[in-house]
């Protein structure tokens, strides 16, 4: 089978976890760089990567890369790229561009040409002077970086985050990729007990549901790649064959949300269902205040209100308050919070033991992570649960 390099784009911050996930798929040739995780490995990893990497944004097939300081020098070196293995007479391919620090600055311009030479290309290969583009979809991208440029095929489509359960969004909703990241960073274990006391829509608990139930988060969805000819039908059957044996949905999960919003409870009971997770995760409308529990070693993670808007702020910071007064009252557990109020420990009442800098959507945040004991050390269920009387 034949080797390709792929690039898995990854959210500013999460490049270290992307690249984590490749290595665990088996792929060891991997290097890291701002936004991308670029690996080397067989055609089946277009498919096995877009069925399990939880906290990349996309998978791309690198063409080549070239300095391109004119449009000459950009429509020779897309040309010379093997557009021909991969795109059919009826390929229906778009071109996307970006330009950064490079002297080609028009990306619409760039884009035609790059769109040019692949058709000449394509007119070697096939002898045809018109392709209707009635075919399998094919995203081309066209990145200009400091005068360098990267060719790529798309192979995912929406990004990653559409798992596909959730339809429907309340405000401010968590992307399902940075869900599936603080879970990683937490190092949570699936014997241990899981809270999000402030779940809203789910997709924090539903994130934990899947990963604790070692379920790939792209096994409900399609990917353009799918239709692609170069990589066949045999190649996605196999990894999604993988994904389904792979799965453990008989393993015990003790998971909680709770809201004090019961318009967003049955919104994340809507998206559980979409999911086929409504036994794996209890929902509980609970004010914070009220939260407790007799498990232990669990973890709190949470993505509460940051107080942006006008009026909210003192709302906010009131709960924030509440949160630190709770967790008080269970030293065991791991607290992890995200975000973007710098005030966050002065009115949760304790520095936090790590913090690191993350980004929920454009809005930068910072994780506070609150470590208990045993935290990263797998414990029983039956030792989280509480002692008989």
């Amino acid at each position: 089978m034949a080797h390709v390099e792929l690039i898995a784009t990854a959210p500013m911050g999460l490049e270290a976890l992307v690249a984590k996930e490749v290595k665990d798929l088996g792929y060891t040739d991997v290097t890291v760089d701002n936004g991308a995780v670029t690996f080397r490995a067989d055609e089946a990893a277009i498919c096995r990567a877009n069925l399990w990497l939880r906290t990349a944004d996309r998978v791309l097939v690198k063409l080549g890369e070239f300095k391109a300081t004119t449009f000459e020098e950009l429509f020779q070196g897309t040309k010379a790229l093997p557009w021909d293995e991969w795109i059919p007479s009826d390929g229906n391919f778009h071109i996307n561009g970006r330009s950064h620090k490079s002297q080609l600055t028009s990306v619409p311009a760039s884009q035609g040409v790059v769109e040019k030479a692949i058709v000449e290309k394509l007119k070697q290969k096939y002898r045809l002077e018109w392709f209707p583009k009635t075919g399998a979809k094919y995203g081309v991208e066209v990145s200009l970086l400091k005068d360098v440029a990267t060719l790529t095929l798309d192979t995912t489509g929406p990004s990653l985050h559409k798992r596909g359960y959730r339809k429907l969004t309340a405000e401010a909703p968590i992307k399902e990729t940075l869900a599936a990241a603080l879970i990683s960073i937490a190092k949570w274990h699936p014997e241990r007990p899981f809270w999000d006391p402030m779940c809203g829509s789910g997709t924090i608990p539903i994130e934990a549901a899947m990963i604790g139930h070692n379920i790939a988060p792209g096994m409900h969805r399609q990917f353009p790649a799918e239709a692609w000819g170069r990589i066949g039908e045999d190649l996605w059957q196999v990894a999604r064959d993988e994904a389904f044996d792979l799965a453990d949905y008989d393993k015990k999960l003790e998971i909680v949300g709770t809201d004090v919003n019961a318009e967003v409870l049955e919104l994340a009971a809507h998206h559980l269902r979409a999911a086929g997770l409504s036994k794996s995760v209890t929902l509980r409308r609970q004010p914070l205040k009220d939260l407790q529990t007799d498990l232990k070693y669990g973890y709190l993670i949470t993505n509460p209100p940051y107080g942006e808007r006008l009026g909210e702020r003192e709302e906010v910071e009131d709960l924030y308050r509440q949160m630190g007064r709770v967790c008080r009252t269970l030293p065991e557990w791991s607290v992890f919070v995200i975000t973007a109020h710098k005030g966050f420990e002065k009115f949760y009442g304790k520095g936090a033991d790590k913090k690191r800098k993350l980004y929920n959507g454009r809005i930068e945040c910072d994780l506070y992570q609150y470590l208990g004991k045993y935290h990263a050390r797998p414990v029983p269920y039956e030792e989280a649960r509480p002692a008989e009387s």
